[in-house]
């Protein structure tokens, strides 16, 4: 019962995350290995994040430490395991979970700014920190769903999902939207990509010819604030990780040499190859973006606009039309609409990014804007039309208005079971050693 309160209060998001609180108790923690599972370990620090980022949630219910060490374990196991089982993740699936968390973040916070006086560290390097952990979260989860693929829940077990919990805690929505968005990303002029690679084939020549280094360049110029603190080093790779055109020129180069510049979706690279270790690279690299000019943006405003006017006509769904022409990935999938933790379309109007929020406040339900300018999580210039669908009033949820919400919960929490079955049966198979401290959590018991 206690997990089925957990998994339905934490996936309907009615109570809010507040992790970066969390993180800022538990600074002065003192840290300590106290978990191995094969390669990988899992920290005191980690251990205590967790458990105060469950409580700031405000759960019913009381979780024990013992339970999430349990979680942070089965973690590191499904990590293992996927490594095994040849299971990864792109650096482009990294990158957009990266700019949807640090757009969430944003939104949280009220920008970036404060963020980099929350953590009291620069953005890039924050984003760096975060790039990692998002990697493995994403491995974890495609783990999961490997594990759970086959699984779904009927609308009895839905019922008797919901049926389980107590009147008094159930939880209340706020105000709910369902809005969604087509972003166009202006085309760059042949002009202006020519522009940056003359840029970065004379920073080359700098380098060549000893004026400078390689790292002096990128601290100044690479817009990559994930490597540009670090003199543009990326750390070890694997192969299939990083861009394909990328990883296709840093492994052609020998150690210390520098290529001649390569275009990927993220924009223009110069990569210079630091060291090889089997099926493992490391390297570094300025990245430069070819800005739009003012005629492209305007072109994209006239693509939109046409588009716009063939959704109001009819001849095509909004939703059709996002995953056809839309070039936001986070949300190209779901048919131009931002979702929630469940992956329902209703959305607090307490979770929205402010800018979409002051646009909505200003439409009627089931309006379309006309082409607004529009940046991009990653900071490029782009051009937008907003779809305000629906709106829903505060309410205590029921099957009637949330069974989207409630489904996803009865589906998580059955999956629950399923990957604690899977993880009772993994730790034969692989080495584990927890911290005599932990013994009685009984974790491989």
């Amino acid at each position: 019962m206690k997990n089925s309160l957990c998994g339905l209060l934490l996936l309907l998001g009615c109570l809010g995350t507040q992790a970066v609180q969390a993180q800022s108790a538990n600074r002065q923690a003192v840290d300590k290995i106290i978990a191995k599972v094969d390669n990988y370990i899992a920290l005191k620090s980690e251990l205590e994040l967790a458990y105060l980022d469950i409580q700031s949630r405000g759960q019913f219910g009381s979780v024990s430490k013992c339970e999430v060490l349990r979680n942070l374990v089965q973690n590191k196991l499904m990590l293992a395991k996927a490594e095994i089982d040849s299971i990864t993740v792109t650096d482009a699936e990294v990158s957009r979970e990266l700019d949807r968390r640090m757009q969430y973040m944003v939104a949280q916070l009220g920008g970036e700014e404060e963020i980099e006086r929350y953590y009291n560290k620069p953005i890039s390097q924050f984003k760096a920190e975060l790039r990692g952990r998002m990697r493995e979260q994403l491995i974890v989860a495609r783990m999961e769903d490997h594990i759970t693929e086959n699984v779904s829940v009927t609308p009895a077990e839905v019922r008797r999902f919901f049926n389980t919990i107590p009147a008094d805690s159930l939880p209340y929505f706020s105000t709910e939207v369902t809005v969604g968005h087509i972003v166009k990303l202006p085309v760059v002029s042949k002009e202006q990509k020519d522009k940056v690679r003359q840029q970065l084939s004379d920073m080359r020549q700098r380098i060549l010819s000893g004026e400078v280094t390689f790292q002096a360049l990128a601290k100044e110029y690479s817009e990559d604030p994930g490597s540009a603190a670090n003199g543009g080093e990326l750390g070890f790779w694997k192969r299939g990780e990083l861009a394909p055109q990328f990883e296709a020129t840093a492994l052609r180069l020998k150690p210390g040499e520098i290529s001649q510049p390569v275009e990927t979706e993220f924009g223009f690279h110069m990569i210079q190859l630091i060291e090889r270790r089997g099926n493992t690279y490391n390297s570094r690299h300025i990245l430069m973006k070819p800005s739009s000019s003012e005629t492209d943006i305007q072109e994209a405003e006239r693509y939109l606009d046409s588009l716009r006017t063939v959704i109001r006509s009819g001849k095509i769904s909004f939703a059709k039309a996002a995953k056809e022409y839309s070039e936001d990935k986070v949300t190209q999938s779901s048919g131009g609409y931002f979702v929630d933790g469940s992956g329902s379309q209703r959305i607090s109007v307490e979770d929205i990014d402010p800018s979409l929020y002051f646009v909505i406040d200003t439409m009627k339900v089931g309006n379309i804007t006309k082409p607004i300018p529009y940046r991009t999580t990653d900071g490029k210039s782009a051009v937008r039309i907003v779809y305000y669908q629906s709106k829903i009033s505060p309410h205590e949820a029921n099957l009637k208005d949330d069974y989207q919400k409630i489904q996803a919960a009865a589906l998580n929490e059955k999956k629950g079971r399923i990957v604690a079955r899977w993880f009772e049966d993994a730790v034969k198979e692989v080495f584990i050693d927890i911290d005599p401290d932990y013994e009685f959590c009984n974790i491989t018991n």
